[in-house]
């Protein structure tokens, strides 16, 4: 049974499967609706109804309320008083601004994963690195790759060591990824870009900060004028 009481549907059932062990009600609706909200299955501007949500990933409302303001501080929703919740919305002038931030803080934080990351998060990393070059040729879907990209930001960003430096970086990510989104269907394969973390996640496993760094602005820029290229 679900935690809201009711039984869930299958579509319910579905999410809760892709649950993992350990994790709370809250973080589970959070990271799925993160998903929704990054990929704009939810679209810019939808409203978020608590009750429907709470069926759908077949959870609880207390749950959801609780990942709605985790959301919220992401800038990925945004809430009214007396109108409700809603997805926000994507400012493609925004781009040069995300751009910028991330120019200044992703070479810095591959550097720093160069440097911080442990002995066993190395050999994670590498292994990584070798499933990236693995999987990417079997991804045909821009989806899949997107989500593939955004596995290896946060592989990164985690092996940074530092928590703060994390979240800032995941919302930035998360940001520019919703900008990928609003004009994937104008773009062309992006596995191209995307192998260029396989070198990115060697530099680190191999503590080459400045390779790191220097690959890691390229791949900001690479980005940038990939999205400006169709606008």
């Amino acid at each position: 049974m679900a935690s809201g009481g009711e039984l869930p549907s299958d579509t319910a059932s579905s999410y809760l499967s892709e649950r993992q062990e350990d994790e709370s009600f809250a973080d589970f609706a959070y990271r799925a609706l993160s998903d929704e909200l990054i990929l704009l299955d939810i679209k810019p501007g939808e409203p978020l109804n608590d009750d429907a949500i709470s069926r759908r990933l077949g959870v609880g409302r207390t749950p959801i309320r609780e990942a709605m303001k985790r959301l919220e501080s992401d800038h990925l929703v945004v809430a009214y008083p007396r109108r409700g919740t809603f997805a926000a919305g994507v400012d493609i002038t925004d781009l040069a601004e995300i751009s910028e931030i991330r120019q200044l803080l992703e070479p810095a934080a591959a550097a720093r994963a160069a440097r911080m990351a442990s002995p066993q998060l190395r050999q994670e990393i590498k292994e990584f690195a070798n499933e990236v070059g693995e999987v990417l040729p079997q991804l045909h879907s821009q989806r899949d790759l997107m989500r593939l990209d955004m596995r290896v930001h946060r592989m990164i960003y985690r092996a940074t060591g530092s928590r703060h430096l994390e979240d800032v970086l995941i919302r930035y990510d998360n940001l520019a990824t919703r900008i990928w989104s609003l004009v994937l269907e104008k773009l062309p394969p992006v596995s191209e870009h995307i192998a260029q973390h396989i070198e990115l996640l060697e530099c680190i496993a191999d503590g080459d900060s400045d390779a790191a760094s220097r690959l890691t602005s390229k791949h900001v820029a690479d980005f940038e004028n990939l999205i400006r290229a169709v606008l």
